[in-house]
């Protein structure tokens, strides 16, 4: 990998390497070695090779490599550029599609119904050709469609057969996408099993990129002071790297643990910085759920009303837990959208709820407005009014509609 990054692409022999090493292979030894700065010089001295040689669809292809680089990097405009001269390549010479950059262009910006037209067309021509990679590649862009979308039932499904299936190269683009999206759904199991997955590559290709995923990865598994730990690795780690759109990611995550634990200053910080950051890389979803994080940590508690005596007694009478949980069901969330906020499974969510119906004398979610407070004390999430953005932002049909791309990594 190294000797490739080296040679001269000026001079006529290295050229001839660089063009047997072509855009795929190189590729995906460097992404299976979690090495992204050999991973982005190949990918730019195969678009030089291909544009001195005059090579149309070879530049096609390092043009979608180099792209799918750019959008890790958080590079939006140039990735953009990229994407647009494949395409002008491809009406001008009448040549097919020759990547898919732009599927997971649209899906790492959040545009649904674009991300969701390119990822269907996909999955088709997948299915014509029997290519179970490119297929592959597809539920990736799906599962990070989803976790911006806050949909995590869809984005731990989308990630979980590409993980399972373990194709060379696609681990790294799925890993972080399948334990987030379980962490959200309360699947422990699934978050070992990518943490796992993750500590035998490390040890092997202990680069900056693989120890800050898992160190993310590990923090979901992980509570006190050993998650906020793992948090922090995992920023400084991939502070090291080029791969700012996974920085980003980790201060969103840290900023949303930070809130749940009553840490509303550090987590507006962290917060804050991940708005900031997504916002400057066009990545709107990832943007929109900082944004919804912060307006929960900036809200403060109005003064509490008075309960009857009965009923306040029994509300001080609640968990932490199951205070939140009561708060959110009062605010009209289903008990899967509970899980999803809290990071507990539905399941849970329901059997806290039973022991407040039993505690608060109540027999149903419409009776919660008059037993509890009406306004969340500090320990609960959210007000109503985050809580229906939550909701309206979390829900609502995924898509799988049509264009044709090739099979790349």
């Amino acid at each position: 990998m190294h000797l490739l990054v080296s040679l001269d692409a000026n001079d006529g022999e290295a050229r001839r390497w660089l063009w047997l090493a072509e855009g795929r292979a190189s590729t995906i030894i460097a992404l299976e070695l979690w090495d992204f700065e050999s991973w982005h010089a190949l990918t730019v001295r195969q678009v030089q090779a291909a544009r001195d040689m005059g090579a149309l669809v070879q530049l096609q292809f390092a043009l979608n490599f180099l792209a799918r680089v750019n959008i890790l990097a958080g590079e939006q405009t140039l990735a953009r550029r990229l994407i647009r001269e494949d395409r002008l390549i491809m009406e001008a010479t009448g040549s097919p599609p020759a990547g898919n950059a732009a599927m997971m262009f649209a899906a790492w910006q959040g545009r649904e119904q674009e991300a969701s037209e390119l990822i269907r067309a996909t999955v088709e021509d997948a299915a014509g050709r029997g290519t179970g990679r490119l297929a592959g590649v597809a539920a990736c862009a799906s599962a990070v469609l989803n976790n911006g979308l806050g949909r995590y039932d869809a984005a731990r499904d989308a990630a979980l057969g590409v993980f399972r299936r373990d194709h060379l190269a696609l681990g790294p683009m799925v890993v972080a996408e399948l334990a987030e999206a379980a962490a959200r759904t309360g699947e422990v199991s699934l978050i070992r099993a990518a943490l796992d997955w993750l500590s035998e590559r490390t040890q092997v290709t202990p680069t900056d990129w693989a120890l800050g995923i898992e160190a993310r990865v590990r923090a979901l598994l992980s509570a006190g002071e050993a998650a906020d730990g793992c948090y922090r690795e995992s920023i400084e780690r991939l502070g090291r790297t080029r791969v700012r759109a996974e920085l980003a990611r980790s201060h969103l995550l840290y900023g949303e643990w930070l809130r749940r634990q009553g840490r509303r200053k550090d987590a507006r910080d962290q917060l804050s910085t991940a708005r900031d950051m997504l916002d400057a890389m066009g990545m709107a979803a990832f943007a929109e759920r900082a944004r919804r994080e912060l307006l929960a940590a900036c809200q403060t508690a109005r003064k509490r009303t008075t309960l009857p005596t009965r009923a306040a007694a029994a509300s001080e009478a609640l968990t932490t837990q199951e205070s939140q949980v009561a708060q959110l069901a009062r605010d009209g969330l289903s008990n899967p959208e509970i899980g999803a906020r809290l990071f507990i499974s539905p399941r849970t969510a329901e059997y806290h709820l039973h022991k407040v119906f039993a505690k608060l004398g109540v027999s149903s979610r419409s009776q919660l407005d008059r037993v509890l407070p009406g306004d969340p004390d500090a320990t609960v999430p959210d007000q109503s009014w985050a809580s229906r953005r939550y909701r309206q932002a979390a829900t609502g049909p995924g898509q799988w509609p049509g264009r044709r791309a090739r099979d790349e990594v």
